[in-house]
């Protein structure tokens, strides 16, 4: 199929005449005669009947160019669509991300997104998994740890790293550990995802304690929550439990120790072209989350 050769077609109909289509398409009239004799021989039809003084349009010609009219109007249409999408951010936005960030700074960030462009939704996918952005349609995710997928662009937005802490009550009841080895006297929260062994690190050496676990499970918020009940002591992202240190809600047990550090990126399917909302949210989620990664990075 030749879209040009459609096109002259539907000039040549429109117009009236051969010449005038020319002259309208700015093209010889050899040329415009030529486009539409080589549509109807692939074709195998006749569309217009020409004469010296007027253009018969066949009735194959007639009902062809009224559906060729339909599909440039469709064509046009979408390329319309297209060009609004590419100015002010709109449609659905997907994103995904790990669970403790639904407690975090991601509901202070889509409020404020979806504030500025109220023409955009998001629709959020929190979950542990490794989530395959083009199968499921995700247009984000944000991701700890390096990334192997060559076929995805990532953008930094800091660095994060796993701390222990404890709630006053708890500490009260069982003591303080002094050093990361004397977490085996203690009841300790883990969480699934994690290795069974806990890693610290100072500016000295590097320590794995196998730990005792009073629970194990897959979700953040939920270790965080126990730790806060006085379960025991858990192991957590500083910027998970960060507002409750500084409100004494919970204590940073083994100050000086802590996890290696793990890299945040946004990640999101190579592209040619990013979609003004897609590329809006990086804009402004990049700005707020490294801001508040950096507030993170707890006193030793």
């Amino acid at each position: 199929m030749d879209l040009n050769e459609i096109s002259v077609f539907i000039k040549v109909v429109q117009a009236g005449s051969f010449s005038k289509a020319a002259q309208q398409l700015n093209m010889p009239n050899s040329t415009v005669s030529s486009k539409v004799s080589s549509l109807e021989k692939r074709l195998g039809i006749t569309l217009i009947q020409r004469t010296t003084r007027k253009l018969n349009i066949t009735p194959a010609g007639e009902a062809y160019f009224k559906r060729c009219i339909q599909g440039i109007e469709e064509i046009q249409a979408a390329e319309s669509e297209i060009a609004a999408t590419q100015g002010e951010p709109q449609g659905l936005l997907r994103i995904t991300a790990p669970g403790e960030f639904g407690t975090g700074v991601l509901p202070g960030l889509i409020c404020d997104y979806t504030r500025k462009y109220p023409k955009v939704s998001v629709d959020i996918l929190l979950t542990e998994r490794r989530v395959d952005l083009l199968t499921e349609n995700i247009d984000l995710a944000i991701r700890a740890g390096e990334l192997k997928d060559s076929t995805l662009i990532a953008k930094k937005l800091g660095t994060v790293c796993f701390v222990a802490v404890a709630s006053p009550k708890y500490l009260k009841s069982a003591g303080t550990p002094a050093h990361p080895k004397d977490l085996r006297d203690h009841q300790c929260l883990h969480f699934s995802q994690l290795a069974d062994e806990w890693k610290f690190t100072n500016s000295k050496s590097t320590v794995s304690v196998k730990v005792n676990h009073r629970a194990m499970m897959n979700d953040l918020n939920m270790v965080k929550t126990l730790s806060l009940a006085g379960n025991g002591i858990a192991y957590l992202p500083a910027h998970v439990c960060y507002s409750d240190i500084q409100s004494n809600k919970l204590v940073r047990v083994l100050p000086g120790w802590h996890s290696t550090f793990t890299p945040i990126h946004f990640v999101y399917p190579a592209q040619k072209f990013v979609s003004p909302k897609l590329s809006a949210f990086i804009a402004m989620g990049t700005e707020t989350i490294k801001k508040s990664f950096e507030g993170y990075l707890l006193d030793e």
